[in-house]
Parts: C-alpha cells; structure tokens; sequence
C-alpha cells in the first residue's frame, strides 16, 4: 500500500498506508520515550501510600479504618473517572488528556505531601487517582495510533515493561529516601521524610505533561474527526523527524477515512466540526455506551467477565 502512495501521490490514502509512509525512526523512539513516565506515575499513584503508611501512620495518628481508606481511595478514583475519561478523550482528543492530565496529577500528588493530617491526604489521593486514569488508558491508545500494523503489536509489551520499570524504581526510591531523616517547618506546617518521598514521585506526572506538548495530537484521531488537513500535519512532521527529509516530500497528500458514514463529523459546508458539536455527539455517544454495558451483567458475558476480573484481580494480588 506504501509503494501506491508513491506511485498515484493523487490519490487519497487511508491511515495505514499514510503511517506506514513515515517509517519508524526518531520521532517513535521519542514518543515512547515521553509515555515512559506516565505509565510509571500509574504505577506511583498506586502504591506510594503502601511505602510511606509505616511513617505517615505515626505522625498523623493513623486507625485501621484510616489506613484502609487511604489505600482505597487511590483506587476509588479511578474506577469513578474510567469512563468519563474514555468520553474526553474520544471529544478533545488525546493529547490535551495527556498533557492536562500529567500536570494536574502532578499537582495534587504535590499536594498530597502537603497534607498535615488524614483528610486532606485522603482527599488529594482520591484526585489523584481520578486524574492518572486518564492519562494512563490514553496513552496506550496514544502509542499505537503513532505505530503501523508492524510495529503496533509491541506496543502492549512496552506498556507492560514500563510498568515493570516503575515497579522497580518505587521501591528503590523509597529505599533510597524512608531511611534518611528529614523534618523541617514552614510557618505552621511541618514536613517529614514520607512528605518529601511524595513530592518526588509527582516528577513522572509532571515531566509526562511536559514531554507531551512537544508532540502532535494522534492522527488517527483527527481523521476520525474529519479534521484531515490537521492529520495530514501531523503525519509530515512525523515523517520529517523519521526519514529527516523535508516536509514537502510526503508522498501522501490526501487521506481518507476507511470508515463508513464520517458525515456527522462535518457540517455542510465541509469545515471540521467545533467543539461545541464534537461534545454533543459525543454526549449522545456516552449516554448510548452506558446502554451498551447492559450486556456485560447478562448471560453468557457475566460469567465470562467475572472470571476475567478474578484473574486481573489476582494477577495485581
């Protein structure tokens, strides 16, 4: 499909011919290299608390129940905003999720070291949670849409080994940091060892935001909006940075979307649609995606489901 993009450059070429034109070079390893840290702060979110509990339990006077609770509403968070994330991201598309998401996970993860006593801990966990879900289910969709059918495959195994990584480096963190003796004050508040090793694990959140801006938002996305000229942006910068060939030299110079019926994405006058339209659909899009896990709760999918749950369930265990 590649070579007929070369030889009819007229001729409109659907995603996977215009991605397999750019090749895999510079931009892929730099594009991976930036979802690095936003798989391992999922992983920082997750399990921070299960490092710092042993010292934060003295210092703000834990219970059963509150030690509980803060390991539980990291997770709270994220099984509230799994779907309303899916329904963002599918509206505003990918990058802004990542980006946004990076940097407010980074914010209240700060935040959550500066918390002086359980309800505000408790409280800044819980957005963390809510807000890392996001960048995390997005970018694995973020990866592959950047990756033709050769390489995309791989995509999942990289995913899985950055997680691994950010398993490692947790615990190597906090055995770097717990032991060390730390205790100063600003005005009324007063900070400990546990506070600053939850100040650092907000680096990957933070530098996840920052890396992101650097890239272009996904061009599968933008040809599912209907929004070609931005997608077709897209796919020559990647081209540039893999080939290091000039822009012009794209043998792709239109696109096409393979999929039946993208007229919703387009008014009348041809123009990609706004957001304000984008959202509405997408609404309606999000109530009907409700209606569609009605058939997960029924036979044969329940049963199905349920043994599928217990073996992530106890995969993570």
């Amino acid at each position: 499909m590649a070579d007929r993009a070369k030889d009819n450059p007229d001729e409109a070429a659907d995603f996977e011919t215009a991605i397999a034109e750019c090749g895999f070079g510079f931009f892929n390893l730099f594009i991976l290299c930036s979802a690095v840290p936003c798989l391992m702060a999922m992983v920082f979110s997750a399990s921070a608390l299960s490092y710092v509990m042993p010292s934060a339990e003295c210092d703000l006077d834990l219970s059963i129940v509150d030690k509980g609770m803060l390991h539980a509403v990291t997770y709270a968070g994220m099984i509230i905003s799994a779907v309303p994330w899916g329904f963002i991201a599918d509206t505003i598309g990918r990058r802004p999720v990542l980006i946004a998401g990076g940097w407010l996970d980074g914010f209240f993860v700060l935040c959550a070291s500066l918390s002086q006593d359980t309800a505000q801990l408790m409280a800044f966990k819980f957005f963390d949670g809510f807000i890392i879900c996001g960048p995390f289910a997005v970018v694995v969709s973020y990866l592959a849409e950047f990756h033709g059918k050769k390489h995309r495959p791989y995509i999942m195994l990289f995913v899985g080994l950055c997680v691994s990584i950010g398993s490692m480096i947790l615990p190597l963190l906090a055995y770097v940091l717990l032991p060390v003796h730390i205790l100063f004050k600003v005005s009324s508040m007063k900070f400990r060892t546990w506070q600053v090793f939850l100040a650092v694990s907000s680096v990957p959140s933070l530098l996840s935001g920052l890396l992101h801006i650097f890239l272009p938002e996904s061009p599968k996305f933008l040809m599912s909006q209907g929004n070609y000229k931005k997608a077709l942006d897209s796919f020559q910068r990647i081209y540039k940075m893999n080939k290091r060939k000039s822009r012009e030299s794209y043998p792709v110079k239109r696109l096409t979307d393979p999929t039946p019926d993208r007229s919703d994405d387009l008014d009348s006058t041809g123009r990609p649609s706004t957001l304000k339209e984008r959202f509405s659909r997408a609404k309606s899009k999000f109530l009907e995606g409700f209606k569609q896990l009605k058939p997960m709760f029924s036979n044969p999918y329940l049963a199905i489901s349920l043994q599928v749950y217990c073996l992530h369930f106890c995969q993570i265990m």
